[in-house]
Order: structure tokens, then sequence, then C-alpha cells
């Protein structure tokens, strides 16, 4: 048998020495509980998913079923939904923001912004201040401010809803909106027949009116024949959210003054009777089902 070099078999004993060491490096996997530098892209329809020891649900970003890009949060107790910010079907909805409340009986929207409006708040619905004069009964003849008062726009829509009693000859009444710094619009005007109530709903888009400028609000009436009464009676005065594209206000002209005006106004102010849809994030289930934009 030929002899083998000692340093040859040195050599052998020192590359299985070394093959060990990188077997046994290759089945360590280090801990993926950091991000110290650089992103963590997910894309192409992937999702983060954040899962509560019950199996729910309660954090997830990335694309939906649906096609839309979506964050939400959930509560751990039962997978619903709490904050979302997207997950729509709708088209137009825009990656709406939705606050969802914690009634099993009657899910719903309580905080949200409009779906049809970029500018302006979708819930809550807020209250249009109107008060009366002292001619809310009246007998002249000539138009006269029954209601007025003045509140800064939150949402798309005006609803005003008011009872009028006219005595012989009937009477007329007419409904205004003034934006500050703007020219008055006339929302309805209309007659009122004699000895009689009249209730008339008046629902208007906000147009030309830019998120949180001051609106004066005007209701008028008059008697139609001298010496004869008019009375008007407001029963709610309320903006609303906007239940389709064809209600969403036209975009006011924007110039410098009117933007500083705005601006100047949120700094002072700094210090459901349409049905909701399922809970946004509605994948937090596990399901793939889809509802309708609130």
């Amino acid at each position: 048998m030929a002899a083998v070099p000692q340093d040859l078999l040195d050599r052998v004993r020192a590359l299985e020495q070394k093959v060990r060491e990188l077997t046994g490096r290759a089945q360590m996997r280090p801990a993926l509980d950091q991000v110290l530098h650089g992103d963590v892209v997910i894309g192409e329809g992937g999702r983060l998913i954040a899962e509560a020891p019950n199996g729910n649900r309660i954090f997830l970003t990335g694309q939906t079923p649906a096609g839309d890009w979506a964050v939400g949060i959930a509560r751990p107790t039962d997978g619903t939904a709490a904050l979302t910010v997207g997950d729509e079907n709708a088209a137009g909805a825009g990656q709406m923001i939705r606050m969802w409340n914690r009634d099993q009986g009657a899910r719903d929207v309580i905080v949200m912004d409009d779906a049809f409006s970029d500018r302006f708040l979708g819930r809550p619905w807020m209250p249009i201040g109107l008060y009366p004069t002292a001619r809310q009964s009246y007998i002249g003849t000539t138009y006269d401010t029954a209601w007025w008062g003045a509140s800064p726009a939150h949402n798309a829509v005006a609803v005003i809803v008011i009872f009028t009693y006219a005595g012989t000859g009937g009477g007329q009444v007419k409904v205004s909106m003034t934006p500050s710094g703007g020219t008055a619009r006339t929302l309805a005007e209309y007659d009122v027949a004699a000895n009689t109530w009249t209730q008339r709903t008046i629902e208007a888009p906000l147009d030309g009116v830019e998120f949180l400028q001051t609106i004066v609000w005007d209701v008028s009436h008059r008697a139609k024949t001298s010496g004869q009464n008019v009375e008007t009676r407001m029963y709610r005065a309320y903006t609303r959210n906007t239940f389709s594209a064809d209600e969403a206000p036209d975009t006011p002209v924007r110039t410098a003054a009117s933007a500083a005006a705005t601006a100047v106004f949120a700094d002072s102010t700094a210090t459901a009777e349409d049905e909701a849809p399922a809970p946004g994030l509605r994948w937090t289930s596990g399901g793939d089902a889809a509802g309708d934009a609130a």
C-alpha cells in the first residue's frame, strides 16, 4: 500500500470540520423580530396580517379580494372592524376612513368622511343653528325673516324641514343660504295654501362652499293678503353625507383670499336615516364577502 503523506490526512480532517460547521450554520435561523434599517415592502396582492390568540384578525393591510387596497383594525374579541381605511366596492368611494360602533345588533358607522365629496365630513351629521325671530308669526305682505342663524359647514348636504300656516289668501316661504364672502342663494321658494299647515323638506348640496366655511341661513315668509297671519315653525335642520354621486356639491372657486378666510375660521374653532352596510374590513373574519360603501 502506498504511503499517505501525514499533512494530507490533516487537511482532510480540517476539511471535514469545516463541512460540519457550515452544515450546522445552515440550520440556524436569525431572529426575525426587528427591522432596524430599510423598508418592508408588501405588494402584488400581498397582505400583512396580525391575529389574536383566538384566531381573529385584528390588523390587516394590503389588497382586498375586491381589488381595493385597505388598512383595517378590528376588535380581538369578535374580529369585527373598529377602524378602516378603504376596503371599498362602490365606485367613487375614494378610500373612505370609517369608525364602527360595537353594537352587535346594529353595526353602523359612527365617524366617516364623505363617499362622494372629497372635502366634507360624512358622519356624524351636524345641526344647522337656526333660531326664531320676532317675525316667526307675521302679517306683512313683504318677505321678512322668521328663522335665522349662522354655522360652519361640516357635511355636504343641507336638510331643512319646516311647517307654515297661512290665513285667508295663503302665503309664501323662501329659504336661502349665504356663504361668508359670497352671494345669497335661494334654495326654495314656494306658495303656502290658505287655512292649513304646509310641510316642506328642502335638501340641497352645499355648492361652492368650503369645509368649515360659515353659512348664514334665512327662512323668510309673507302673507299674500294684507292683515292675514302667516306662521312658520322649524321641525329640524341639519347637514348630512351624500347618498349618491349626484348629491356631491360643486367645488368652490378658490382664491388666495378665500383660502385664507377658511383657514382663519378653522383656527378659531380648533380650541342615520340611510342604512349602513356591513362593517368595513370585511375580510378580517376570513371571508371574502363584500358590501357597498357607506
